[in-house]
């Protein structure tokens, strides 16, 4: 069970800093936040990003 909820993480956490760096428009400051959020909270950031950031 655990190595899927690592798997899942992993997945999270590389799709908002994917999304951040390749997608969005914000200034450096702000990508490096969510880099940071995305690799210490994956999972809770993920869907912080999702819902304040894809609408």
């Amino acid at each position: 069970m655990n190595n899927i909820l690592y798997v899942v993480a992993l997945v999270c956490a590389v799709w908002v800093i994917y999304d951040v760096w390749t997608k969005q428009k914000m200034d450096t400051g702000m990508k490096l936040v969510w880099t940071i959020l995305a690799l210490l909270f994956s999972i809770i950031t993920a869907i912080v990003y999702y819902f304040m950031k894809k609408k």
